[in-house]
């Protein structure tokens, strides 16, 4: 599944997806037209980036608890996990350079 955005199908899958590595997690809603806009920007990021990092998107509207415990009042929010761990967040439509950036600066920390 490398170099593809990742649909969350279950939400059992969510904690299994972000538990290791750096990961990339939209959420999101198909009636959202800026999250619409992002998402071509995710599948250059997961392309480009490949193996490095997983995107994962989340459709607020049938995650609705996992949006809840992650404190989603905007979309899209964008939220990168490390290991298991938010460590950086962004609100609203993000370009590809300010996530790349992001994402590298937490590949390549401990």
């Amino acid at each position: 599944m490398s170099g593809k955005v990742i649909e969350l199908d279950l939400a059992e899958n969510f904690q299994t997806e972000t538990q290791s590595g750096v990961v990339l997690v939209d959420f999101s809603a198909t009636w959202c037209r800026p999250c619409q806009m992002q998402l071509p920007i995710l599948n250059q990021i997961a392309e480009k980036m490949g193996d490095a990092v997983r995107v994962l998107k989340i459709d607020t509207d049938k995650f609705g608890a996992i949006a809840q415990q992650y404190g989603v009042s905007s979309i899209p929010l964008l939220l990168i996990f490390k290991n298991g761990h938010v460590v950086e967040s962004f609100t609203g439509l993000q370009d590809e350079r300010t996530l790349a950036g992001a994402l590298s600066n937490h590949l390549g920390t401990a």
